[in-house]
């Protein structure tokens, strides 16, 4: 098949089927340092696009073919600038399969795009730093795409959509892995108000001499966001750890920042995750699911 990949095991969301908009060459309005694929000059028109008709006709029949848990709109680049997506998504949902897209959100700012995207079951928006400069070093956008346009087009599509917003943000180190840049992200995430945000870091090689954060690190930047779902996927043992908490410590943590599945099973010390199992018992941590993730919190 040309257009479909996988399915394949997602640290994120469960056994995915992916959708490749562009599978002959990069076609992105960013080039981001660390991207996985080759350095290429951002572009905001998308040529020689395939049919709609070519698409659906795969992901019919890998739907009929496969299990899996979320069909995955992607792309060698950024999907969105593919110019017939509300057509493909109106043909995907009545596959119906649970759909996502994984977006760096450089075009939600657009209406049309939103319009689009407000059918998804999950988006997956990238916002790397709310820092201008920053934003610049890391994701070098086109030259007229605007970090503040990004920002206030994710509030705006929040406030309208109604399935699963997910944040991610891709750690890089020495540019966007100081305490700072995690306050101010806080307090923008507090705006949007997204169902999970994921942190990560460079997990494969980039198209640039940079390098990742240590798990560890990841953990402790994540301290500095409040109130929010937070998702750290990793493929490496964790060098972290919550110690010793009491009862009460524990439940105002939860309360402050969910913990995941995952987070329970490699942070939390025996000790704490002994009064972890006691606060279930007792009825008061909840659990709730976004985007194929478990998170325990506590009752408000």
């Amino acid at each position: 098949m040309k257009y479909i990949f996988g399915p394949v095991a997602s640290r994120r969301f469960g056994m995915s089927l992916g959708i490749d908009l562009s599978p002959d060459k990069k076609r992105c309005n960013f080039d981001c340092i660390y991207c996985e694929l080759e350095r290429a000059k951002p572009i905001i028109k998308y040529d020689n696009p395939p049919s709609v008709d070519e698409i659906f006709k795969e992901a019919q029949k890998a739907v009929n073919q496969f299990d899996f848990d979320v069909l995955t709109i992607t792309s060698n680049g950024e999907p969105t600038l593919y110019p017939y997506l509300d057509e493909l998504i109106d043909k995907l949902k009545k596959l119906n399969k649970k759909l996502l897209i994984l977006s760096n959100s450089s075009t939600i700012n657009q209406k049309q795009i939103q319009n689009a995207l407000k059918k998804l079951d999950i988006v997956k928006l990238s916002l790397d730093s709310v820092n201008p400069k920053t934003f610049k070093k890391i994701d070098r956008p086109y030259k007229d795409i605007s970090l503040q346009n990004i920002i206030n087009g994710i509030i705006e599509f929040r406030q309208n959509y109604k399935g699963e917003l997910i944040i991610e943000v891709l750690v890089v180190k020495g540019i966007n892995d100081k305490k700072e840049e995690f306050i101010a992200l806080n307090d923008v995430l507090s705006k949007i108000k997204p169902d999970r945000v994921d942190i990560s870091t460079i997990d494969r090689p980039p198209a640039y001499n940079v390098k990742g954060v240590s798990i560890k690190k990841l953990f402790e930047l994540a301290e500095n966001i409040k109130n929010q779902n937070v998702f750290i996927p990793t493929r490496e043992k964790i060098d972290y750890k919550i110690e010793n908490l009491t009862k009460e410590e524990l439940l105002n943590t939860l309360k402050k920042r969910p913990f995941s599945q995952s987070d329970v099973k490699n942070i939390l010390d025996s000790h704490t995750q002994k009064i972890f199992n006691d606060l279930i018992k007792e009825n008061l941590i909840e659990e709730v699911w976004v985007g194929g993730v478990k998170f325990y919190k506590a009752y408000v």
